[in-house]
């Protein structure tokens, strides 16, 4: 028979074990990510993730979706870290209060890809604004993502700079409200233009159905940061699970691991890390 002292040990440890759990502590619990979804279509995450669960003992739930949606989730406390790429748009959100400890992980570039037919005679070109505008005096089909992502608002920068109207509602400009590999597949079907980032393109797409038409213009940097969601704003947040995702992600080995992912498969890295 076990003495009394026994059974309180044992209730005492049973019970710290399901404060941890709640708690999202050491012994366990859940972290949201709210992500943009370029970094699930590439499969960068299916690298990281593991490692990060084995190593926090937490389980990741990653929500992928425009990085306007993920900034929104952030503001509505319903997502506990975000890793977006909407530089504009972050800003808006950290100095709002929404987020903290934004910090830079990776970048990659956009590029604009499309039928190898080529209607609007961009292939080879080095200005995406010129080509955008070519593409709408050509009024050559475009595929559009149409979601407030980071993709979307980079496009739309680029209409403005090709001082072309946002074409919204024009026959040739085709708004898909999907992510970027659904976009890939649209364009393709349509034999459409669409801004992608490089990532996704290299991982997912028909390239030589879609192939590459412009690359190289500085307007086309696509960068990715992570950002805590703010634990005063929303106390309900795991806000040190954030805060460790947002360290696994900065650290030396991960890193190393997004500057390596790709380079097997694609002949290229699909994203270069920004190490401290």
């Amino acid at each position: 028979m076990r003495r009394a002292s026994d059974c309180v040990l044992i209730g005492l440890v049973a019970l710290a074990a399901l404060l941890g759990l709640a708690c999202g502590g050491s012994a366990g619990g859940e972290l949201i990510l709210a992500t943009t979804t370029s970094t699930q279509d590439s499969r960068l995450l299916d690298e990281l993730i593991p490692r990060f669960e084995r190593e926090s003992r937490l389980r990741l739930k990653v929500i992928a979706v425009g990085s306007g949606a993920a900034l929104a989730m952030g503001e509505r406390g319903d997502a506990d870290v975000l890793l977006v790429h909407s530089p504009r748009a972050e800003e808006a959100f950290v100095a709002g209060g929404g987020g903290v400890e934004r910090a830079r992980v990776m970048h990659n570039d956009f590029v604009i890809v499309g039928p190898a037919g080529d209607a609007a005679g961009i292939r080879g070109g080095r200005d995406a604004a010129a080509a955008l505008a070519r593409i709408a005096n050509a009024r050559a089909t475009f595929a559009s993502r149409g979601d407030e992502s980071g993709t979307h608002a980079k496009e739309l920068a680029l209409w403005e700079a090709a001082r072309v109207a946002r074409p919204r509602g024009e026959g040739w400009y085709l708004e898909t409200g999907q992510g970027m590999s659904a976009t890939l597949t649209i364009a393709t079907e349509k034999s459409a233009y669409t801004l992608a980032d490089r990532g996704t393109w290299l991982a997912v797409a028909d390239r030589e159905r879609l192939p590459l038409m412009v690359e190289g213009d500085e307007r086309l940097f696509n960068v990715y940061h992570v950002i805590v969601v703010n634990p005063a704003r929303h106390p309900r947040v795991n806000a040190e699970g954030a805060r460790r995702l947002r360290a696994f992600l900065l650290a030396a080995e991960t890193q190393r691991q997004i500057g390596e992912f790709g380079r097997d498969r694609y002949g290229q890295p699909l994203f270069t890390p920004n190490p401290r």
